[in-house]
C-alpha cells in the first residue's frame, strides 16, 4: 500500500532479469526520507537532514574494486592493485545471482544523468535495495526534468543491493563486497556494501575511462570555480589538503566540489549534482557552507546524535569517514549550470608535513604534469608516541583509486591543455613551514587565500621569481600581504642544512614514487622531476 500511494510512474525492471518486484520510480526526497525512517533504516538530526548507518562498510574497498576484462578493456585499461581484471563470465554468473536477489523485492529506480554540459551527458538507471541509497543517487547525479523521464534511456545501469553476499570461492571476489565495472555491457554491479560513494565513484570511474577515448575530454578529481570576469580556476588535492575549503570563495561562484571533466572546446563541466563531503570536527566558522547546506534533503552518514537529534561531528566512534551528501542546490554561491570556460589558473593543493615546498610556486608544463602524475602530499605519523616524522603520500592524478588508464595518459593531456589555452598551475603547500611537522608551524590559512586570490588576480603575473634549488619551481619573491620571508621555505627555518637535507630526502621519495610510472612518460614529464643534490 505505501509502494503504490508514493508511485508516478509504472517502470518494468525484467529487462534487466528482475522479476516481481514493487518497484518505487523518482520518488521525491521527502518520500525517500519518509520511508526510510518509516522502515527503521534511518532517522531525522534535528536540522532536519536524515542520518543513516551504511553498515559494516563506511569507506571505499579499493580491493574489491574490479573491471571486467574483455576486448574494450584489455589493452586500455592499466591493470595492477587499483585497477583488478575481472572474468566476464564470472560478471554474467553474479549479476544473474543479483538480479535474482532484488527478484520479488521492494526496490527505488532512479533515472538521472552525469555530466552537466549536455556535450557529453550520461544518462544513469540507477536500481537500489534501500530508499536512502536511492535518496543518495537523486542528490549526487543529475536531475531530468519530468518531460524528459517518457524516452528517457540509460547509458548505463548502476544495480545496487547491499544486503547481497557473494560467495568470493564461486564468485570470483575477493570477499563478500563488491564494485564491478563492465564497459562493454554498461553496468556498474555494486553489492555487499552500503557505503553510497561506491554508487558514485563507479560512475566517475567509468567516466575516467569513456571520457578520454571518447570523447577527447580531460577527467579530473577536482573542485572549480568561476570568478565574475567569467575565469575557471581548478583545484586538485587530497584528504586534507583544503581542496574544499578553498574552493570554496564568496567572491567566486561553485561549479562543483569533486569530479569534473575539461572538454576539447576549453569548458569545464561538473560530473554532479550534488556534493559529498566529510563532516568530521565540521564547524559553522570554519565551513558554513557545508555546515548550512545540511538541512532537508540531506543524507548524514555514519555521525553520532545525542537524544535530542544534534549531530556530534568530533564523534569518530563509527569512523573518522562521517559524510553527508546533498543537492549542490544546497549551497548559495554557485554556477548554474555547473559549467566554467577559459580555465586560467589550476592548483595542486598539498599538505607538505616536511615544511620543504613553497606556499605558492609556479610550474611548467612538465613539472604540472610530473606532479600531476605524483599526486602528492604528506600524512603525518602521530598514532604512536615519540612518532613525529611526516610519511609522504602519493595519489596518481590527485584520484588513483579512479584512474582506468595509466596516469601518463591524463597528464600528457593536461600538459597539452595548458599549453593550448596559457594556463597557469600552481603549487600551494599549505602544509607546514619553518620545519617540518613537530617542529615548525601550519601555514596560516590567510597567507594561504592571500595568494590564491593574488594569483587569480594576475597579480603574480609581474613580479620576480626564483628557482627552488631542488625541485625546480618558480618562487615569486613577493605576494600582497603575505610576509616575504615566508615565500622561500629555505628562509623560514633556523637550520638551512637541516632543510637541503629534509629538501634532498622529499625528492627521492618523489623518484621512487615515480619509477613506476618512468617506462611511459614522454621526456616532457621527466623533465619536471626534482634533482637530488
Amino acid at each position: 500500500m505505501l509502494a503504490k500511494k508514493r508511485l508516478t510512474k509504472t517502470i518494468a525492471l525484467e529487462q534487466y532479469g528482475i522479476n516481481d518486484v514493487e518497484v518505487h520510480y523518482q520518488l521525491s526526497p521527502k518520500d525517500l526520507h519518509d520511508i526510510t525512517i518509516e522502515k527503521g533504516q534511518g532517522v531525522e538530526a534535528s536540522s532536519g537532514a536524515l542520518a543513516v548507518n551504511t553498515g559494516e562498510f563506511t569507506g571505499r574497498s579499493p580491493k574489491d574494486r574490479f573491471i571486467v576484462e574483455d576486448d574494450i578493456t584489455k589493452d586500455r585499461v592499466w591493470w595492477g592493485n587499483i585497477n583488478i581484471p575481472f572474468d566476464p563470465d564470472k560478471f554474467d554468473a553474479l549479476y544473474n545471482k543479483v538480479a535474482d536477489y532484488l527478484s520479488g523485492k521492494e526496490v527505488f529506480v532512479r533515472d538521472s544523468y552525469a555530466c552537466a554540459d549536455e556535450d557529453y551527458r550520461l544518462n544513469i538507471r540507477v536500481v537500489n535495495e534501500y530508499p536512502w541509497s536511492n535518496l543518495f543517487a537523486y542528490n549526487m547525479f543529475l536531475r531530468p526534468e519530468e518531460s524528459e523521464l517518457d524516452d528517457f534511456k540509460e547509458d548505463w545501469l548502476v544495480l545496487n543491493a547491499p544486503g547481497f553476499m557473494a560467495d568470493p570461492e564461486v564468485d570470483g571476489t575477493r570477499q563478500h563486497n563488491f564494485a564491478i565495472l563492465n564497459f562493454t555491457k554498461k553496468i556498474a554491479l555494486i553489492g555487499g556494501t552500503g557505503y553510497t560513494g561506491e554508487i558514485k565513484k563507479g560512475i566517475f570511474s567509468a567516466l575516467n575511462f569513456i571520457l578520454p577515448i571518447d570523447k577527447n575530454t580531460l577527467p579530473m578529481h577536482c573542485s572549480a570555480n568561476v570568478g565574475e570576469e567569467g575565469d575557471t580556476a581548478i583545484f586538485f588535492g587530497l584528504s586534507g589538503t583544503g581542496k574544499t575549503t578553498l574552493s570554496a570563495d564568496p567572491e567566486r561562484r561553485l561549479i562543483g566540489d569533486d569530479e569534473h571533466g575539461w572538454t576539447k572546446e576549453n569548458r569545464v563541466f561538473n560530473f554532479e549534482g550534488g556534493c559529498y563531503a566529510k563532516v568530521i570536527n565540521l564547524t559553522e566558522e570554519n565551513e558554513p557552507d557545508i555546515f548550512r547546506a545540511i538541512k532537508k534533503g540531506a543524507i548524514l552518514e555514519n555521525v553520532i546524535l545525542d537524544e535530542s537529534g544534534e549531530v556530534d561531528f568530533e564523534n569518530t566512534e563509527i569512523t573518522q569517514n562521517t559524510r553527508v551528501s546533498y543537492p549542490i542546490d544546497h549551497i548559495d554561491n554557485i554556477q548554474e549550470p555547473s559549467i566554467g570556460e577559459n580555465p586560467k589558473n589550476i592548483f595542486f593543493l598539498t599538505a607538505d608535513a616536511f615544511g620543504v615546498l613553497p606556499p605558492i610556486s609556479k610550474l611548467t608544463p612538465g613539472q604540472a604534469a610530473y606532479h600531476f602524475i605524483s599526486g602528492y602530499t604528506a600524512k603525518v605519523a602521530g598514532t604512536e608516541a615519540g612518532v613525529d616524522e611526516p610519511i609522504p603520500s602519493f595519489s596518481a592524478c590527485f584520484g588513483a583509486p579512479f584512474m582506468p588508464l595509466h596516469p601518463t595518459r591524463y597528464a600528457e593531456m593536461l600538459s597539452a591543455k595548458m599549453k593550448e589555452n596559457n594556463t597557469n598551475v600552481w603549487l600551494v603547500n599549505t602544509g607546514w613551514t619553518g620545519g617540518p611537522y613537530g617542529v615548525g608551524s601550519r601555514m596560516k590559512l590567510r597567507y594561504t587565500r592571500e595568494m590564491i586570490s593574488s594569483a587569480l588576480e594576475g597579480k603574480l603575473e609581474n613580479v620576480e621569481y626564483i628557482e627552488h634549488p631542488v625541485f625546480g619551481l618558480q618562487m615569486p619573491v613577493e605576494c600582497e600581504n603575505v610576509p616575504s620571508e615566508v615565500l622561500n621555505p629555505r628562509n623560514t627555518w633556523k637550520d638551512k642544512e637541516a632543510y637541503d637535507r629534509k629538501a634532498n630526502q622529499l625528492a627521492e621519495s618523489f623518484q621512487k614514487n615515480f619509477e613506476k610510472f618512468q617506462a611511459q612518460a614522454n621526456e616532457e614529464i621527466l623533465s619536471g622531476a626534482p634533482k637530488v643534490s
